[in-house]
C-alpha cells in the first residue's frame, strides 16, 4: 500500500514548477498499485494538510479515476473500486467547496459506468444522510446528487436512462421535496439571520439545481403533480430581496440569491421549452417577475449572468404565439427595447475595464460565443426571437433608436462614442439573420442594407485616427469580420491593407481583431460546400511578407513568459491562414520563419497553456516544410530535430503527438530511395517503448512514424517481434484497432516476407480472436478493407493461406460469414474500392480460391457486380476534411489532434483507378478479360446480378 507520507510530499511537490514534472512522473509510477487510490483520498480528507497538497491530490485523484476507473469493455482496472464507492460518499460531504467540486466530476465517472447497475446503494445512502435541520451534511448530501444526476442533461433519450431516473425518483423524490418545503419555512423564519440565510441559499441554490436535473428529460409524474407547491417556491425566491445577502460594495462577483434566481431562470426556460402543456397557466406570474426583476437590477458585471437567465426565459416565452402578443405592438416593443434591451445591450464600466486589463478574455468572450452569459448576448438573442415574430416592428423600433443615437453621437463624438458603439452593436443584432457561423453571415435581414451602412458609418472610422476610440475601431473591424460575405471579392481586396495597417497599433485589441479578420477573410471558400478558397498564392504574392513579419513582431511583443507568448491564439491562427493560402510564396523567408516558429515552440514547450497557439504552430511548421522546396527538406530536418528531440526528451507530453506527426510527415517527404536521417532514425527504437504507447492521444501520430520507418527501411528492424507487439496492442484495443491494421498492412507490403514468415500463422489467430471474441462493425469492415489490401498488393493466393494457415478450409467460413456479407454496406468510398477489386483479385487471379473454394465463385460475383452498379454510391463519402468543421480544439487531453496541413491520406494502394466510375470500369474491364467465369457460373447468378452484368456492357 503507498505511504500516505510519501504520497502526500509528492502532491506538495507536484504544485511547485521546478518539481512538478519529476513529482507526477512519480505519482503516476504509484497509480497502479493495490491501495493508491484508498491513500489519495486519505489525503484529500485529511485536514493536518495544506489545502494546496488535498487540491492536488483531488485533482490527481479525479483524472486517475478518468483514466483507469473502467477499461473499453468496462472492466474495473483499479482493484479498490468497491472500498472507494463506499468511501467517497461520506468524504466529498465533509469537504470544502473547491475540492468538492473535483470530486464530484470523479463521482459523475464512477456513476457514468457503474450507477445505479453495480452501486444499487449509492441512493439509499444518499437519503439516510438527510435530516431536517442539519443543513451542512444536507448541503455535501445534494451536492454529490447533482454530481451524479447532472450528467443526464446531454445524454439521448433511451429506456435504460428512463428507467434510471424512475429508480432515483422512487426513492429520491420524498426526501428532496419535502427538503425543499422545509429549507423555504426555514428561510421565512429566519429572514433576520444572516449566518444561517446564507447556509440555507447555499443549499437552495443546489435544490434548484437538483429540481432541473430531475426534469431533464421529461416531467415526472410526482413533479407535474406538486407543479404548482413547487413552482411557488421558485417564483417567491425570483422575487426575494433580502439586503442581509447582498454585498453592495462588490461589483464582480454574483451574490448567493442572485445564483438561486439563475437557477430558477434556468429551470423555468426548461418548463416554458418543454412542458407548456402543464406549466402554461403559471408563465404569466413568471413573465412578471422577470420583467420587475429585470428593471430593477443593476448594471454590475456581478448580475451578468441573472440578466442572461433571465432573457432566456423571455426568449423562450417570445416563440409562443400566445405570450409573444404580450410584446407585439408598437408601444409594448418600445417598453421592452427601453426599459430592458437598450440598458443590458449599453457598454457598461466593467465592460470597459475588462477592455483594457484583460483584453485576450474580451476577444474570447465576444467572438467565441462564450459571452453567452452576458447581457450583450443575451439580449441580442432575444432580440433575434423577437425579430423573427415581427421582423418589420423590431426592425423599425430599433431604426428609430439607432438614427436617435447617431445624432446625439454626432452633437459630441468624443464624449458621445458609447451611443454610436450602441448603434452599430443593435444594427448588426437586427441585421444578422440566423448565427454568425465559422464561414460568417449567411442571411440578412431585407429590410436592411449592410453596404449601405458600412460606407456610411463604417468606413470612415477605419482610418487609422488615433483620436477615436478603440472601442469604435473595433467594432468598425468587426463589422467586416461580420458580413464579408456581404462584400465582394473587389471590396476585400480594397480592405485588406486597411486591416493590414491596424497590426501596426499600439492597442492589443484593435491589431489582434485585424488578425482575426484578416484570417477569416482569406477562409472564405467560393461557396459553402467548395472546397476553394476565393483568395488565392497570387492575391498574397505582394503582401504575405510584410504580414507574417509583422505577425511575428507582435506575437513576440508579448513574450515575457511562456504563458504570455502562447496568450494569442488569434495572431498565430493568422500567420497559418496566410502561409496556407500563400503556399510557397514565403519561399524566400521560409527557413527563417521555420526558425522563429521553432524558436517559440522550445519556448512555450517549459509551460504548455494554450491548447489552440499549440495547434496553429505546429500547423505553420507543417504548412513551410509542405510547401517548401523539396530540396531543403534535410536543411528543414536539421533545423527541427533538435526541438522535436528535445520536446521529447522532456516528456511534454501535450506537444509530443505534434513532433511524432511532423517526424512523420517528413520522411513521408522523402525523395524515393532516400536514407532515413540519422536524427530521425535515432528515434526507430525508442518509440517501441510501451510507455509510448499509453498515451491515448500519441497513438495515431506515432502508429504513422512507425509505418514510415518500416516503409522508407525495411531492415530497420532485424527484429520484428517488438514491432509485432506493438500490433498486438493495438488490435486488441476497440479504440485503437484502425490503427493495428495500418500498421500490419505496411509490415505485410514492405518487410520481406522470409523475415515476416514466422509470424503469419501468430498474426492470423490475433486477428481472428477478435473477430471471434470482441468485433465491432468497425472491426469487420476494416479486416475485409485489410484482406483487400493484401490481396492487390501481393496475391490471392497469399490471402487464402494467410487464412487457411490457422486452420485448413476456414477460409470458406470467414469468406462467407464476413468479406461477402460485408462488402456492400461500406460507407466509405475508398473502402468500398479496396473490397471490391481486392475481392475480384482473389476471384479472377488465385487459383487456390478456384481450385479449392470454387463453391464461392457465384456468391462472390453476385455480391461484386451488384454492388458496383448500386446507386448507394452517390450517398457515400471521400475522405476530404473540412478544417473549419473541426471540433474545437480548446483543451490539452487525451484525444488527438490532428494537423490538417499536413494530415496522412488513407493508405490507397490502388491510387490509379477512379472511386466511383473508375471502380465500376476496372470491374467491367476485368470481368471482361475472365469472360470463361461469367460463362461457368452464370446460371448461378441472381437476377440483380445478371442485370447489373447488363449495365456493365457484359450481356
Amino acid at each position: 500500500m503507498s505511504d500516505l507520507d510519501t504520497v502526500s510530499n509528492l502532491l506538495s511537490q507536484s504544485v511547485i514548477a521546478a518539481t512538478s514534472k519529476q513529482a507526477e512522473n512519480q505519482l503516476k509510477a504509484l497509480e497502479t498499485q493495490p491501495g493508491f487510490s484508498l491513500t489519495l483520498l486519505h489525503v484529500i480528507s485529511s485536514t493536518n494538510l495544506p489545502i494546496s497538497t488535498r487540491l492536488a491530490g483531488a485533482v490527481f485523484f479525479k483524472n486517475l479515476i478518468k483514466r483507469r476507473w473502467v477499461d473499453e469493455d468496462g472492466n474495473h482496472l483499479i482493484s479498490d473500486s468497491e472500498l472507494i464507492k463506499k468511501e467517497i460518499i461520506p468524504l466529498m460531504i465533509t469537504l470544502p467547496n473547491n475540492l468538492q467540486v473535483q470530486i464530484g466530476e470523479a463521482i459523475s465517472t464512477i456513476a457514468d459506468s457503474d450507477f445505479p447497475m453495480t452501486w444499487s446503494t449509492l441512493i439509499p445512502d444518499l437519503v439516510s444522510k438527510l435530516t431536517a435541520n442539519d443543513m451542512v451534511t444536507n448541503k455535501g448530501v445534494l451536492v454529490v446528487a447533482h454530481s451524479i444526476f447532472k450528467r443526464w442533461r446531454h445524454l439521448f433519450r433511451s429506456d435504460d436512462l428512463f428507467l434510471e431516473i424512475k429508480m432515483v425518483l422512487e426513492q429520491f423524490f420524498v426526501p428532496f421535496f419535502q427538503l425543499l418545503q422545509n429549507v423555504d419555512q426555514q428561510i421565512t423564519e429566519n429572514f433576520q439571520n444572516q449566518a444561517k440565510l446564507e447556509l440555507l441559499f447555499e443549499v437552495l441554490s443546489v435544490l434548484v439545481k437538483l429540481y432541473y436535473d430531475l426534469n431533464c428529460q421529461d416531467i415526472p409524474e410526482s413533479f407535474e403533480d406538486n407543479i404548482k407547491v413547487g413552482m411557488t417556491i421558485m417564483r417567491k425566491y425570483l422575487d426575494y430581496q433580502n439586503p442581509l445577502l447582498e454585498d453592495e460594495d462588490d461589483d464582480e462577483h454574483p451574490s448567493i440569491i442572485s445564483k438561486v434566481k439563475s437557477s430558477i431562470q434556468e429551470l423555468v426556460q426548461l418548463y416554458t421549452t418543454r412542458y407548456e402543456d402543464v406549466f402554461n397557466p403559471l408563465i404569466g406570474d413568471f413573465i412578471s417577475s422577470t420583467w420587475e426583476l429585470l428593471t430593477k437590477l443593476q448594471p454590475k458585471a456581478k448580475n451578468d449572468i441573472l440578466v442572461s437567465k433571465s432573457m432566456l426565459f423571455l426568449s423562450s416565452v417570445a416563440r409562443i404565439p400566445h405570450f409573444f402578443k404580450t410584446f407585439n405592438s408598437e408601444d409594448a416593443m418600445s417598453v421592452l427595447v427601453d426599459k430592458i434591451i437598450l440598458p443590458n445591450i449599453t457598454l457598461h464600466e466593467s465592460d470597459e475595464e475588462l477592455f483594457e486589463d484583460d483584453p485576450i478574455e474580451y476577444i474570447r468572450r465576444d467572438l467565441e460565443g462564450s459571452d453567452s452569459d452576458t447581457r450583450r448576448r443575451s439580449c441580442t438573442d432575444f432580440l433575434k426571437v423577437l425579430k423573427e415574430r415581427n421582423q418589420e416592428l423590431v426592425t423599425s423600433v430599433i431604426l428609430n433608436r439607432i438614427n436617435d443615437f447617431f445624432i446625439k453621437y454626432q452633437e459630441n463624438p468624443a464624449a458621445n462614442w458609447k451611443y454610436k458603439d450602441l448603434s452599430v452593436y443593435l444594427f448588426v443584432s437586427i441585421a444578422v439573420d440566423g448565427n454568425i457561423t465559422n464561414i460568417g453571415v449567411t442571411l440578412v435581414n431585407n429590410l436592411l442594407n449592410v453596404v449601405d451602412f458600412f460606407t456610411q458609418h463604417i468606413m470612415g472610422d477605419l482610418k487609422n485616427d488615433s483620436s477615436l476610440n478603440p472601442i469604435l475601431k473595433v467594432d468598425a473591424i468587426k463589422y467586416i469580420y461580420t458580413f464579408r460575405n456581404q462584400l465582394n471579392k473587389a471590396q476585400l481586396v480594397e480592405l485588406l491593407p486597411v486591416l493590414a495597417n491596424f497590426l501596426q497599433n499600439s492597442e492589443y485589441i484593435v491589431y489582434t481583431y485585424a488578425a482575426i479578420t484578416i484570417e477569416r477573410i482569406l477562409s472564405i471558400r467560393e461557396s459553402a460546400s467548395s472546397t476553394k478558397f476565393i483568395f488565392t498564392k497570387s492575391d498574397l504574392s505582394n503582401s504575405a511578407q510584410l504580414l507574417l513579419v509583422n505577425l511575428f513582431q507582435l506575437i513576440m511583443k508579448n513574450s515575457t513568459t511562456p504563458e504570455k507568448l502562447a496568450e494569442n491564439e488569434f495572431l498565430m491562427k493568422t500567420v497559418f491562414r496566410i502561409l496556407l493560402i500563400g503556399e510557397d510564396i514565403a519561399n524566400n523567408i521560409s527557413m527563417d520563419l521555420l526558425g522563429q516558429l521553432l524558436q517559440i515552440i522550445s519556448i512555450i514547450a517549459k509551460n504548455p497553456s494554450n491548447p489552440r497557439f499549440t495547434h496553429y504552430i505546429f500547423e505553420s511548421v507543417g504548412v513551410i516544410i509542405k510547401y517548401n522546396d523539396s530540396r531543403n527538406l534535410s536543411q528543414e530536418i536539421e533545423l527541427m530535430m533538435p526541438i522535436m528531440l528535445e520536446i521529447l526528451k522532456e516528456d511534454v507530453q501535450e506537444f509530443i503527438p505534434y513532433s511524432f506527426q511532423l517526424i512523420a510527415y517528413c520522411l513521408e517527404s522523402l525523395p524515393s530511395g532516400s536514407s532515413i536521417p540519422n536524427s530521425i532514425r535515432q528515434l526507430s527504437a525508442p518509440i517501441l517503448s510501451p510507455a509510448i504507447w499509453e498515451l491515448k492521444a500519441n497513438v495515431p501520430a506515432v502508429t504513422r512514424l512507425l509505418k514510415n520507418f518500416v516503409k522508407c527501411d525495411n531492415t530497420i528492424y532485424p527484429d520484428l517481434v517488438p514491432v509485432l507487439g506493438v500490433f498486438q496492442r493495438l488490435i486488441s484495443s476497440k479504440a485503437f484497432d484502425i490503427y493495428g491494421f495500418e500498421l500490419l498492412e505496411y509490415i505485410i507490403t514492405y518487410i520481406p516476407m522470409e523475415s515476416l514468415h514466422p509470424f503469419l500463422k501468430e498474426i492470423t489467430v490475433l486477428l481472428f480472436q477478435r473477430l471471434q471474441n470482441s468485433r465491432t462493425e468497425k472491426y469487420t469492415k476494416r479486416f475485409v478493407v485489410f484482406l483487400g489490401v493484401i490481396s492487390t498488393k501481393k496475391s490471392g493466393d497469399f490471402v487464402v493461406e494467410f487464412i487457411d494457415r490457422v486452420q485448413d478450409g476456414i477460409f470458406s467460413q470467414i469468406w462467407n460469414n464476413f468479406v461477402i456479407q460485408t462488402i456492400p454496406t461500406f460507407g466509405n468510398l475508398l473502402d468500398r474500392k479496396i473490397s471490391l477489386i481486392g475481392a475480384l483479385n482473389i476471384v479472377t487471379n488465385s487459383q487456390l480460391f478456384n481450385s479449392k473454394y470454387s463453391n464461392l465463385i457465384p456468391s462472390t460475383l453476385d455480391v461484386i457486380i451488384t454492388t458496383v452498379v448500386s446507386d448507394s454510391v452517390i450517398n457515400m463519402k471521400n475522405d476530404y476534411v473540412d478544417l473549419e468543421n473541426l471540433e474545437e480544439i480548446t483543451t490539452f487531453g487525451s484525444s488527438f489532434s490532428k494537423l490538417i496541413s499536413i494530415s496522412e491520406k488513407p493508405y490507397d494502394p490502388l491510387p490509379q483507378i477512379d472511386l466511383v466510375d473508375g471502380v465500376k470500369v476496372y470491374i467491367a474491364q476485368k470481368l471482361s478479360s475472365s469472360s470463361s467465369l461469367l460463362v461457368l457460373f452464370a446460371d448461378q447468378l441472381s437476377i440483380d446480378a445478371k442485370n447489373g452484368l447488363i449495365q456493365l456492357g457484359l450481356s
